[in-house]
């Protein structure tokens, strides 16, 4: 999804996969304890293994196909030609993935949805207003040390992002479908993605402002 926010933003693309990567290397670090230990505070236990996998399916091997491709691509054409022809071939592609994702993982949780109306307020609320903090913290900060657009616009939106669609997979997977760990991720998914268009909006319509102020 990040690669979306930043494309809707003309954002720099090699700044993007710099942050992605450096995002993806936190997560195989950091994710498994930090769900291990606010899992065990909840006094849930899950399979390791579980956990692991989870990771590699949606982190290394992502992660690592994009690696491959980079230096692939590099190596016979060229930086130059990665950067501004390979990689905007993909600019729908990841736009019709973002609306295919939320298609099923809306028609798969969709009763347990529309059955736990009060539910999705609540957790959506709070979800809402952290977004809207956190862009603007991220956003703020980097007109204030006076990064350029390219960079700050990316930069808040990727800050202000999460990885959902790794907790709605791992929520699933331990605790099934209708479970309200899956609920709370898939109303996560569901909250974050036109919050996440309304910031994209937001950057695009104060790029110009922005760029006055660096000048």
């Amino acid at each position: 999804m990040v690669f979306v926010w930043s494309t809707l933003t003309h954002g720099n693309p090699a700044y993007t996969v710099v942050q992605v990567a450096t995002n993806d290397l936190i997560i195989l670090v950091a994710f498994v304890p930090i769900v291990k230990f606010l899992l065990g505070v909840s006094k849930v236990s899950v399979p390791y293994s579980t956990l692991f996998v989870s990771i590699l399916l949606f982190v290394v091997i992502p992660l690592v196909a994009g690696v491959v491709t980079r230096v692939g691509i590099t190596g016979r054409k060229g930086r130059d030609y990665l950067e501004n022809v390979f990689v905007h071939k993909f600019d729908h592609v990841t736009t019709v993935g973002l609306l295919l994702t939320l298609v099923i993982i809306f028609a798969s949780q969709a009763e347990v949805i529309l059955s736990n109306p009060v539910h999705i307020i609540l957790i959506a609320v709070p979800l809402i207003i952290q977004t809207f903090l956190i862009f603007f913290i991220a956003y703020g900060a980097a007109k204030l040390v006076r990064l350029p657009y390219d960079i700050a616009a990316p930069a808040g939106l990727i800050g202000a992002s999460n990885f959902f669609e790794l907790a709605v997979a791992v929520a699933i997977a331990l605790f099934g479908t209708t479970s309200p760990a899956a609920l709370a991720t898939t109303v996560g998914v569901l909250t974050e993605v036109p919050v996440m268009l309304t910031l994209v909006k937001i950057a695009n319509r104060t790029q110009n402002h922005f760029q006055k102020r660096q000048a």
